[in-house]
């Protein structure tokens, strides 16, 4: 968080639970920034992460793990799907390379 905050970076978490269930899960592992509730799925269909599941003969979407940093512009930088969206050192990465001046590595 400390190399985030550092880069002009907002942390973000959505999911699809509710505001209360969000609350909890971020107190039970202690995530200091934001969860956001998107029960209506708008935001997650906006990004295209919602991925199809048939449970016997029911369709259900549920949102794939994923990682996404936009930047101030609005313009996606970097998108990571599946079990390597918890790590953020790819982000983390991202994040404080777009805040480089031109030319600097």
């Amino acid at each position: 968080m400390a190399k985030l905050e550092a880069s002009d970076t907002v942390v973000l978490g959505i999911s699809m639970d509710s505001p209360a269930a969000n609350a909890a899960f971020a107190k039970q592992i202690g995530v200091t920034f934001p969860l956001l509730s998107d029960m209506n799925k708008e935001v997650m269909t906006s990004y295209q992460i919602l991925k199809p599941y048939d449970v016997k003969g029911q369709k259900f979407q549920w949102a794939q793990r994923t990682t996404i940093v936009v930047d101030k512009e609005g313009k996606i930088q970097h998108v990571e799907q599946g079990d390597s969206a918890v790590n953020p050192n790819s982000a983390v990465s991202i994040c404080t390379g777009l805040h480089k001046p031109k030319g600097e590595s």
